[in-house]
């Protein structure tokens, strides 16, 4: 089974793709970028900010399948600058205190509308 997750509390999509696929019990969460789904701006002042922006919108898609960051088992971050890791890191783990995910983490030269971070992820019930 696949069902395709697609929710207003997330961005629409920038391309021919889902926010998220739903295949039994695994959810794959499409690359997120620090875009308003309210309103349609990018929140990228600062790497915090924007990877706050990035996290709610994952909580969102999760949330809407009746799962939490709890549930996520796999983490891949994708960033314009690893100077700026020390600080989306802090971040980052503010949302994962008990038992953080497996992740990567990989500098890239750019990416979709120039933001400095994506995240994408993999949860399961």
């Amino acid at each position: 089974m696949k069902k395709a997750v697609m929710i207003s509390g997330a961005p629409a999509p920038l391309g021919p793709y889902s926010q998220a696929i739903l295949s039994n019990d695994t959810m794959y969460v499409s690359g997120q970028i620090p875009l308003s789904p309210h309103t349609g701006e990018l929140e990228i002042a600062t790497i915090e900010e924007a990877t706050h922006r990035i996290l709610k919108n994952i909580e969102s898609l999760l949330a809407e399948e009746g799962m939490t960051l709890d549930n996520i088992v796999k983490c891949s971050i994708f960033v314009t600058d690893l100077g700026q890791f020390s600080a989306m890191n802090a971040v980052y783990g503010s949302y994962f205190k008990e038992m953080p995910p497996a992740r990567e983490t990989v500098q890239v030269s750019r990416l979709p509308m120039d933001v400095p971070i994506e995240i994408s992820c993999i949860a399961v019930r």
